[in-house]
């Protein structure tokens, strides 16, 4: 595929990406303001402007850091931060208030791209993860902004998808960035074998192990509250089908499992649905949003609520990632680790290849090939205190060993940035 007819296919699609919108957004009163910007309608921002894209809430969390040295190394640049969902928007704008500017990220198609990146005019664009947009790429480096792809990662499932059908077009995006920061050395090396010239190529290791989550102790009390003394087993991130498989198989193995699962759906669209399924079940389900005390046989409490996610992982003693299950390549399972918690998760973890192997190598969490087995190593872990606690005190370790990306990236991007 060559980048003329990319664009004539994302020309086509915008009829189906604005139905997605008002089908998925309208909930949400700042869906007219996505729509807008992604058309590139955006208001002007005046003065020296470093622009740092993340997709969404996840990329967002792991950016904080390198965004808070960027605002204290560079006070009189203003920060924006582009996301392409709503809650990234809201995590953005809940986190900073207006202590930078958000807006939503546009089509990637060229007159839109003209008229928004004019408004922003950045010194500096600075992407997270693996967004790899032709057309933006190509208008950068014709304005002779640089482009940085930071905390970069490329599964062996993308690699193979991108080599099979557009190996010619990737390779000419990649060599438009100015910077490509590498999570690991698989994804380096899949980068380059994709073309990317390796003298822009560097390692610097997962931003996510940087990330300092801020704990909100009074929603930990409020937690606390709702579900008393029992012992708790969090099910993070949950995405479509993995939430009938854990209540299928819990409901097999209901009597050897002293403990109260909170089941929290990775998407918030999705609350209600996941309530619905467990209730059908004929399981005893509360919500966070509602319940003001579990009794003590409420099997499921729902988390449908945002922004708690350290807080239930403050409160478990055993806590599942979300994603595994699933061929969704895993959710973060740093956040779990950063407070000594014993981490499970399934087989599909292609997102955090090389953090699940440091993991699974450092005795800091265990994998399972399916629901049953999940339940039975949760069961096992309940009855151990001396287990759970040591592959808590191992994932801590793990974390605190590989923190240090963000000095790394910001060593390498700050030649890019005009003084």
């Amino acid at each position: 595929m060559n980048r003329f007819l990319y664009s004539l296919v994302l020309y086509f699609s915008i009829p189906f990406a604005i139905f997605r919108l008002l089908i998925k957004d309208t909930h949400d009163p700042s869906w007219t303001r996505k729509l807008k910007n992604q058309f590139g309608i955006v208001e002007k921002i005046p003065g020296r402007v470093i622009w740092t894209h993340c997709v969404s809430v996840g990329e967002f969390n792991a950016s904080k850091p390198l965004i808070e040295k960027l605002m204290s190394q560079y006070p009189n640049h203003q920060i924006v931060i582009s996301t392409t969902t709503i809650t990234g928007f809201n995590a953005v704008n809940n986190y900073y208030k207006n202590n930078v500017k958000h807006c939503f990220f546009p089509f990637d198609i060229p007159f839109i791209l003209d008229s928004f990146i004019r408004k922003i005019n950045p010194e500096i664009c600075i992407l997270l993860e693996t967004e790899i947009w032709p057309n933006f790429y190509v208008i950068l480096k014709k304005k002779n902004i640089p482009t940085a792809l930071i905390n970069a990662r490329l599964s062996d499932k993308s690699f193979q998808r991108y080599d099979k059908y557009s190996a010619k077009l990737v390779k000419a995006s990649l060599n438009n960035l100015s910077l490509i920061c590498a999570q690991n050395s698989f994804s380096s090396d899949r980068f380059i074998s994709l073309g990317a010239n390796q003298e822009k190529m560097i390692t610097t290791g997962s931003l996510k192990f940087d990330s300092d989550n801020t704990i909100d102790d009074k929603s930990i009390k409020t937690l606390k509250k709702i579900i008393g003394d029992r012992k708790i087993t969090v099910f993070a991130s949950t995405r479509e089908g993995e939430e009938k498989q854990i209540i299928k198989s819990y409901i097999n193995s209901a009597d050897n499992i002293n403990s109260l699962l909170i089941i929290i759906p990775r998407h918030p669209e999705r609350f209600n649905e996941v309530f619905k399924l467990a209730k059908a079940s004929g399981l005893k389900v509360e919500r966070r949003s509602t319940a003001l005390q579990c009794s003590e046989d409420t099997d499921i409490l729902i988390g449908d609520t945002m922004g708690e996610m350290m807080s239930y992982y403050s409160v478990c003693d055993l806590a599942f990632i979300g994603g595994s299950l699933s061929d969704n390549g895993c959710q973060n399972m740093l956040e779990a680790a950063s407070l000594s918690k014993p981490i499970i998760f399934g087989p599909s973890v292609f997102n955090f290849e090389e953090i699940s192997k440091k993991l699974l190598r450092s005795d800091a969490a265990i994998q399972v090939a399916n629901a049953d087995e999940l339940m039975s190593t949760i069961s096992d872990l309940l009855k151990s205190d001396q287990r759970r606690e040591q592959l808590g005190v191992n994932a801590k370790k793990t974390f605190d060993q590989n923190r240090g990306a963000v000095n790394k990236i910001l060593e390498v991007i700050t030649p890019l940035i005009k003084i």
